[in-house]
C-alpha cells in the first residue's frame, strides 16, 4: 500500500470532484493522507463559509476515506529545522506549508499539491518528494504531472 499526502488545495479539489485528470490519474490507487494542518484549514473554511449540516456531513464522510497525520514531537523538531534552514538561505517559508512539509518528511511520504512553487524549496533543499500539476512549468505541456525531485537527480 502506497501513501501520499494531499496538500489542502488537492484535498479540497478531490472532495469536490474537481481534480485535474493528470493528477487524479497519478493519485489513483494510492492511500490518501492529510496533515493535521490541512484538517485545520478545511475546518476553518467550514466556519468562515457557514457550512450547513449537509456540507459538514459530506466533509465528515470524505474524511473517513483519508488518513489524518497527527502532530508529533518529531514533526515539531523537523518544522523547526526546516524553518531555520530556509531562513538561513534567505528564503523564509510560510508556517503552514512548513508544517505540511515536516509531516511528509518525517514519514518519508510524497506530497500532492497544486502549489508547486510553495514547496519547490523544500524539494530542492530538504528532499521533499512533490507530485503536482503545473501549467506554467517551462518545457512542459499544459496540465503536465510534475514530480520533484526527478528520478536520477533534481
Amino acid at each position: 500500500m502506497s501513501f501520499v499526502v494531499l496538500d489542502t488545495d488537492v484535498a479540497s479539489a478531490t472532495r469536490r470532484g474537481r481534480l485535474a485528470d493528470p493528477l487524479r490519474a497519478r493519485l489513483t490507487g494510492e492511500t490518501w493522507c492529510i496533515s493535521f494542518v490541512t484538517l485545520g484549514e478545511l475546518t476553518k473554511w467550514t466556519v468562515l463559509r457557514s457550512w450547513g449540516p449537509r456540507k459538514l456531513a459530506e466533509l465528515a464522510d470524505w474524511r473517513q476515506q483519508v488518513v489524518t497525520l497527527p502532530y508529533s514531537e518529531a514533526v515539531a523538531i523537523r518544522w523547526g529545522e526546516l524553518q531555520a534552514r530556509a531562513e538561513r538561505r534567505g528564503r523564509p517559508r510560510p508556517v503552514n506549508d512548513t508544517w505540511v512539509a515536516a509531516c511528509c518528511l518525517v514519514r518519508d511520504l510524497p506530497l500532492a499539491t497544486l502549489n508547486l512553487k510553495d514547496f519547490r524549496d523544500f524539494a530542492e533543499h530538504d528532499g521533499l518528494r512533490v507530485i503536482g500539476v503545473n501549467e506554467r512549468q517551462s518545457g512542459l505541456s499544459s496540465r503536465s504531472t510534475v514530480i520533484w525531485p526527478r528520478p536520477g537527480g533534481m
